[in-house]
């Protein structure tokens, strides 16, 4: 734990509010859960900065079909590039394919100043906590 302050772990910025376009590709960056590093990554949907584990609620694989790239052809969902399971991406709830019901693990984001912020609590630390 940092320096007594309990659970606190400083936000971390992720990238500027300009790399992520609604519908676009998103960035990827790495969450501590369990003693274990994972991906996740943060798209921007309706305007809206979003973050979740990037780990198919179906099987524990990576979603991105190519790095960064998360949503399917018209931008309107989150898909899975390995069973094709679509998420809703402001709620990362599974809405077709095998996990229909499931749902992504969404992490605290949060935009100002410019820059989009992870801000990380438990489970999800920093890789370095």
């Amino acid at each position: 734990m940092p320096d007594g302050m309990g659970d606190f772990f400083a936000p971390r910025r992720l990238c500027d509010t300009a790399a992520l376009a609604d519908g676009g590709a998103g960035v990827r960056f790495a969450v501590s859960l369990n003693g274990r590093e994972v991906g996740a990554f943060v798209v921007r949907y309706d305007g809206v900065a979003h973050g979740y584990l990037n780990q198919c609620a179906h099987v524990p694989m990576e979603l991105d079909w190519q790095e960064g790239q998360f949503f399917d052809s018209a931008g309107l969902y989150l898909m899975c590039a390995t069973h094709g399971a679509t998420y809703a991406p402001d709620t990362g709830l599974c809405v077709g394919g095998p996990c229909r019901g499931a749902a992504l693990a969404k992490l605290r984001i949060e935009e100002r100043e410019g820059a989009v912020y992870w801000l990380p609590e438990a489970p999800f630390l920093p890789p370095d906590a």
